[in-house]
C-alpha cells in the first residue's frame, strides 16, 4: 500500500512540484493550499507524512506542527517544515518537526529526506 503524504504549501506553483515528485516516487499526495483544508484532510485520513510550508495565509505551519506533536494520535507523524526564511534555527526552536529544508531545495535532496523517513 501507497504511503500518504500530506502536503500544506499555499504557492500553486510549489505545491504542483513536490505533487509530481512525490507522486513520481510512488506515493499518494493529498495538498492542501491552506491549514483549514488541512485539518479538513486530517478529519478524513491520517498521512504517513506531512510536509509544511511557514507561512500560509490563513495561519502558519508552525502552529500545525505543533499540534500535531501534542496529539497523542498524530505525534509520531513525520513532519518536514519548508521555508524560504534563512533563519531555520529560530523555526526549528519552534516546532518539533523532524526535519527543515529550505526553500528553494534540491529536488533530490527533497525526495531522499522524505524517503528517509517513510523507508519501512
Amino acid at each position: 500500500m501507497k504511503k500518504c503524504i500530506y502536503v500544506v504549501e499555499d504557492n500553486p506553483n510549489i505545491r504542483e512540484i513536490i505533487e509530481f515528485l512525490l507522486i513520481e516516487e510512488l506515493y499518494e499526495v493529498r495538498t492542501c493550499p491552506n491549514t483549514n483544508d488541512f485539518w479538513l484532510q486530517m478529519n478524513k485520513h491520517i498521512p504517513d507524512m506531512v510536509i509544511l510550508d511557514i507561512m500560509l495565509p490563513d495561519g502558519n505551519g508552525l502552529d500545525i506542527c505543533n499540534s500535531l506533536k501534542r496529539n497523542i494520535k498524530t505525534h509520531d507523524i513525520p513532519v518536514m517544515m519548508m521555508s524560504a526564511n534563512n533563519h531555520l534555527n529560530a523555526v526549528k526552536a519552534k516546532c518539533d518537526a523532524e526535519d527543515f529544508i529550505n526553500k528553494p531545495f534540491d529536488l533530490n535532496d527533497f525526495a531522499s529526506r522524505v524517503e528517509k523517513y517513510l523507508a519501512a
